[in-house]
């Protein structure tokens, strides 16, 4: 399978976990845009895909893990997102800061720290191209 083909199915699969409803203060819930996808040409097997998350006052995402293969840099855009992953701090990143995710981590918190403005971040993904999903949410 192509570079082209798999790309598109790995935003396909991304969108539709974090897209569909999240457990969100008040029935918020976050908004996902696909920004950018596609091969790296020198590294053989990995693709590059990022997305901007956009949190309505008070959203959140549902706990979740990202594919075993994904290392993430997030970039708060706008706003303020309370964060934790793996076993870290819970930490509030205000727009400028930004934080990583190891392969396979568990982000248990990941939500807007506004239920009065709304919150945006960039998130980049390094994965294997050949992951078919990029998020899963954890129970």
């Amino acid at each position: 399978m192509k570079a082209r083909t798999i790309i598109p199915a790995i935003w396909i699969a991304f969108a539709s976990v974090i897209a569909g409803p999240a457990s969100a203060h008040d029935g918020q819930t976050e908004t996902v845009a696909r920004k950018f996808g596609q091969a790296i040409p020198n590294i053989p097997g990995k693709s590059l895909v990022v997305v901007e998350v956009d949190y309505a006052p008070g959203a959140a995402s549902p706990s979740h893990r990202h594919a075993k293969s994904a290392f993430i840099y997030a970039y708060v855009l706008s706003g303020e997102i309370e964060s934790k992953v793996n076993d870290g701090e819970t930490r509030i990143y205000s727009a400028g800061e930004s934080w990583s995710e190891p392969p396979d981590a568990i982000h248990s918190i990941s939500r807007n720290a506004s239920k009065t403005e709304p919150a945006k971040l960039l998130a980049v993904f390094v994965v294997d191209s050949d992951d078919k999903t990029l998020t899963t949410p954890v129970k």
